[in-house]
C-alpha cells in the first residue's frame, strides 16, 4: 500500500485520487499514518464500497452468521441437490451458458 505525506497529497489531489483507484494510499501526518485515500475506478466499485459499508447490511451479515452457527442455514449438497433437481425438471441439464432450441 503506497503511503503519501498529507502535504504532498494536498498538492496533488488530483493525481492521487486517479491512483487511488488503483489501490487505497496511506495519508501520512509527521510521519505517522493519519488516514486512507480511497479511490474508485468505475461506479461499480462505489456501490460496492457503500454496501460493504452499510452498517444495515454488516448486521445483516451478522445475523445470518450467527444463524448458521446455531444450526440454522440449509447445507450446501441440499443446495446442490435442489438445483440439479430444478434443472432436470426444466430439462436443462446442460451447463450454465447453453442455450437449447426446440
Amino acid at each position: 500500500m503506497k503511503q503519501v505525506a498529507f502535504a504532498k497529497l494536498r498538492d496533488h489531489l488530483s493525481r492521487y485520487l486517479s491512483e487511488a483507484g488503483e489501490e487505497q494510499i496511506v495519508i501520512t501526518r509527521h510521519g505517522k499514518p493519519a488516514g486512507v485515500l480511497t479511490g474508485f475506478a468505475t461506479e461499480d466499485d462505489w456501490f460496492d464500497f457503500q454496501i460493504e459499508n452499510d452498517p444495515r447490511f454488516l448486521r445483516k451479515i451478522e445475523e445470518s452468521r450467527a444463524g448458521v452457527h446455531a444450526g440454522g442455514g440449509i447445507p450446501w449438497k441440499r443446495v446442490k441437490q435442489e438445483d440439479d433437481m430444478r434443472k432436470t425438471a426444466s430439462g436443462r441439464s446442460r451447463g450454465r451458458g447453453d442455450l437449447r432450441r426446440e
